[in-house]
């Protein structure tokens, strides 16, 4: 037998293995580089069968790298990745063709070669049903293509599906849409996204591509980030009480190392001091430091907007009667499905493209900045980073440039790089930093978080959220939205509708069909009525049940905390165990402490409006 027919019978037997252990991906030892960067450094992990699994990592780590290996579209340098011979892959196409006049059904039994009825099955699991399944393809909005094409895939039941950012420029409903598809999705799931949101609903584990090897959690996000962060603040508390002890016995050691009558025991310390040891902390990659310039806050108009239409010359208007006034300081999220015209409104409002009727009219004296949806896409061809931040911000001082180039994780070296080498994630950065060195009072921002990594997004929502300047904005992230918007403005059906409370009761409306009533708004009393005033009894009562209620909150706030206390002295003293329940559980513990603060100061306001009511009635008012 030839050294050949060995290793095809040894890759045989491995599959055999592989599969008996219901395995669908396994990569071994992977090494790759990308020009002068170490992506992967023997890294390891499997895949098994069911299970859905978010990718995350820095920009640049070599996500995208990833994928195009296991496609088969890239080698690697050293290593395997294993996919069986009869496993279906399922990804979506970059670059897909689509004949003109292609009706939708027409495209998935294409695609597909699957029945038609099981295509118009699945197609409705994304709300596309009776005459939509017969439009034409191409007609159909950016948001409805991409349902089409999810369900395409699906369709086939891949054994594993692979998805890279699927969510970039979805509108909310079709995420919503694709997330409940996912999490009945019994296949295996490799998804990148840096959608926090997202990969919380739909994931069943994250891996984690750092220090060019993989951690793989079997967790949701939420639950693995807080594992990280209790494993590293376990290691520092250990590491100081070793460094304690190191000093204690180092110190007996000095004192009595020449005294016969310690000498022996002075040894011993010796013995026990050459023993401790600190654990090595694998630091987290860089992070962006984001800092917006400070703007001065007014009273006062920031934008009027009068029967506003906007769309393109040659065509028919996409949005018109646009009225709206917004406030300086005011975090506006623009929210609506695909093709509506959240973009097209935008780049009017940053005199990117000029209004067909009706008027807008920003405050005094106010400076914009516009981040359009493909800036990264539309950067010079040539030139270098450097280049690029010295043309956008040519009145900043040199030590300016290098400063706010080294916020967003660019050195004086990566300034020396070409443009054309930079991932998304990079060009995307580059692009916020020369905002940054602008003086703006009005930031336009189209999907801004595109391409970016969770700690580059959850620098600039916290910069956003403390920018005192007025923002208007688009974002499919979830979680973007929600810590930075204060208003919504709703494009839907060729109009604008401003919505004045949060993004959470936004999505509460969207997903129950339900319309939020403003507390007191249900309750007003009829014009002329005459008003309803309760005895002292009736809130001496009330009164007493707010308290019985705090005290009840207490008494289970101090035992979710002894609880909480419990556990980490447990993590002190297990250092280099994983106990994936406890680890929950501990994330569990701070939500329930919250909540339970959150009643009680909920109470205690009930509670000072009755002591209140019940003053006004001793007092005969």
């Amino acid at each position: 037998m030839t050294r050949g027919d060995l290793e095809g019978l040894s890759f045989v037997l491995l599959s055999v293995i592989l599969r008996f252990m219901s395995t669908v991906l396994q990569i071994q030892d992977l090494s790759k580089t990308f020009g002068t960067r170490q992506l992967f450094s023997d890294a390891s992990v499997t895949i098994c069968i069911g299970q859905r699994v978010g990718l995350i990592g820095a920009n640049g780590s070599g996500k995208t790298t990833l994928m195009r290996m296991i496609l088969g579209q890239e080698k690697p340098e050293e290593g395997k990745i294993i996919i069986y011979p009869d496993m279906k892959l399922g990804y979506l196409e970059q670059n897909e063709e689509y004949p003109e006049g292609e009706t939708v059904i027409d495209y998935l039994v294409r695609v597909s070669e699957c029945e038609s009825w099981e295509c118009a099955k699945m197609a409705g699991k994304f709300d596309i049903k009776n005459e939509k399944l017969d439009a034409e393809f191409l007609s159909l909005s950016g948001g409805y293509q991409m349902r089409v094409r999810m369900a395409g895939i699906l369709v086939q039941k891949p054994d594993l599906l692979l998805l890279d950012e699927p969510t970039n420029y979805l509108d909310l409903q079709t995420v919503l849409l694709l997330e409940e598809v996912l999490k009945s999705y019994r296949g295996s799931l490799l998804l990148v996204s840096h959608d926090r949101e997202f990969l919380k609903n739909v994931c069943t584990h994250t891996l984690e591509l750092e220090h060019e090897k993989f951690t793989l959690f079997a967790g949701d996000i939420e639950a693995y980030f807080a594992e990280k962060e209790t494993r590293l603040e376990m290691q520092r508390r250990y590491n100081k009480k070793v460094q304690i002890q190191q000093r204690h016995l180092k110190d007996f050691v000095d004192r009595f190392r020449a005294k016969a009558s310690k000498a022996s025991q002075a040894q011993s310390k010796m013995k026990q001091l050459e023993k401790l040891k600190t654990i090595d902390i694998a630091h987290s990659t860089r992070t962006a430091r984001i800092k917006l310039p400070s703007v001065p806050q007014r009273n006062a108009m920031a934008l009027d907007c009068r029967d506003l239409c906007v769309g393109y010359a040659e065509g028919k208007p996409v949005l018109a009667d646009i009225n709206f006034e917004i406030n300086r300081g005011d975090h506006i999220a623009v929210v609506g499905e695909n093709g509506q015209g959240k973009s097209t409104l935008l780049k009017t409002l940053a005199g990117e493209l000029q209004e067909l009727n009706g008027s807008f009219k920003w405050g005094h004296n106010l400076n914009v900045a516009y981040y359009a949806q493909h800036v990264p896409q539309m950067m010079p061809a040539s030139g270098t980073a450097g280049d690029y931040l010295k043309s956008v911000a040519d009145r900043a001082l040199p030590e300016e440039l290098y400063k706010m180039a080294g916020n967003f994780l660019f050195s004086k070296d990566d300034l020396d790089k070409s443009i054309t080498v930079l991932s998304g994630g990079e060009k995307a950065r580059l692009c916020l930093a020369g905002i940054c060195l602008g003086k703006f009072d009005v930031l336009i921002l189209d999907e801004p978080t595109n391409h970016l990594d969770f700690d580059t997004v959850e620098a600039l929502a916290e910069a956003l959220d403390e920018y005192s300047g007025t923002v208007i904005f688009v974002s499919h992230s979830r979680t973007f939205v929600s810590q930075i918007a204060n208003k919504i403005l709703e494009i839907k059906d060729g109009s604008a509708r401003y919505y004045p409370y949060s993004y959470e009761i936004y999505v509460y409306e969207l997903k129950t069909h339900e319309t939020f009533v403003p507390p007191g708004e249900d309750n007003r009393g009829v014009e002329g009525e005459v008003p309803f005033v309760r005895s002292k009894a009736d809130v001496h009562a009330d009164m007493q049940k707010e308290k019985r209620l705090q005290k009840k909150l207490e008494e289970t706030s101090q035992k979710l905390t002894t609880e909480k206390e419990r556990l980490l002295a447990w993590f002190i003293e297990n250092t280099s165990k994983v106990d994936v329940e406890k680890t929950k559980r501990l994330k569990e513990l701070d939500d329930e402490i919250l909540d339970s603060e959150s009643l009680w100061f909920s109470a205690q306001t009930r509670f000072d409006a009755l002591e209140k009511e019940m003053s006004l009635i001793s007092n005969g008012k």
